[in-house]
């Protein structure tokens, strides 16, 4: 009988003693590798190496066009209110964006005599508002981002509030993990 015990007893002592070491293995925190810190030259070596290849070529030849150099004045133009997330008066001329586009859900909208691209990263819930948006309705946007692309012919300001009428239509949410 009491051969019998202790071989039931031998297996579940090995079996815990296994649960319990791989147990303390999963728990211990991985080391978390920090990111290496990159400098101003490698950044400009990074960047003239990107300039060489034909997409930089590409884009460079974009960037002293007259089409490039429209969009970077229409950046120069409101970059002091988005520096300062200040109110830009707006009015919606078209409900849809360039053929094309690929930015999601936005609208071309007119600040300052200037046409503009205006991306909204919403939430489903926040569309309705955003979609009963007409051609002609003055806005007022606050975005800290603006952006240009090749592809298009005017510059990218990401919508970050919007507001019609006193009301708040749109306010981006921030996402949970941090970007």
């Amino acid at each position: 009988m009491k051969k019998a015990i202790y071989l039931l007893f031998l297996p579940l002592v090995v079996v815990s003693g296994i649960v319990f070491a791989n147990r303390q293995i999963k728990t211990e925190t991985p080391a978390k590798s920090t990111p290496k810190a990159v400098s101003a030259a490698e950044k400009d070596a990074a960047r003239k190496a990107w300039e060489a290849t034909p997409d930089g070529i590409k884009y460079k030849e974009w960037e002293a066009s007259p089409a490039g150099g429209n969009v970077f004045a229409g950046v120069a133009k409101i970059r002091k209110q988005v520096i300062a997330f200040s109110n830009m008066e707006a009015v919606v001329t078209s409900l849809s964006l360039p053929p094309g586009s690929q930015l999601g859900f936005g609208v071309m909208a007119s600040i300052d005599g200037v046409d503009y691209i205006v991306n909204f990263d919403a939430q489903k819930s926040q569309l309705a508002l955003l979609k009963s948006l007409k051609v002609n309705d003055k806005i007022i946007i606050k975005s800290h981002n603006v952006s240009v692309a090749p592809k298009y012919a005017y510059p990218i300001v990401s919508g970050d509030y919007v507001e019609k009428d006193s009301k708040v239509i749109f306010k981006r949410i921030p996402r949970k993990d941090g970007c």
